[in-house]
């Protein structure tokens, strides 16, 4: 199976500038875990994630005044539709990360996730009641 295949293509893209809490709200708005950060004056794509907020809040850094800038990760690994799942998860496993941002010709498709792999590769029973193991 391909990236293309388990990716979602609800790509949110912010700006620089957005505020830790503007883009919390959009992510949950939108049930997604990471937002693109799109930022031309310092070259290009980054990525803002539900850990990077939790981070910055968990160190006392108020939500509604730190810029997404000061926490987006730059460094990013892009991920192409045509990668196996295995070639995603060997990138995410290798880099320490959870998100995907999935290029193609040069713009942002889709964002996969460990859990977008996990859904492929283990799929969700047919009944919605899973038993929970007694520890």
């Amino acid at each position: 199976m391909l990236v293309r295949d388990a990716m979602s293509t609800v790509v949110l893209t912010i700006g620089p500038a957005h505020t830790l809490r503007q883009a919390a709200a959009l992510m949950s708005a939108r049930r997604i875990g990471a937002a693109v950060v799109l930022d031309p004056d310092a070259g290009g794509l980054g990525i803002l994630t539900e850990r990077d907020i939790l981070n910055a809040v968990g160190r006392g850094l108020s939500p509604d005044a730190e810029p997404a800038h000061a926490h987006t990760t730059t460094d990013v690994v892009f991920a192409a539709p045509s990668w196996t799942l295995q070639e995603a998860a060997r990138a995410m496993t290798h880099g320490g990360f959870r998100h995907l941002i999935v290029m193609d010709r040069d713009e942002p498709a889709g964002i996969v996730s460990v859990r977008d792999i996990l859904r492929c590769w283990a799929p969700a029973p047919a009944s919605r009641s899973v038993p929970v193991p007694v520890l």
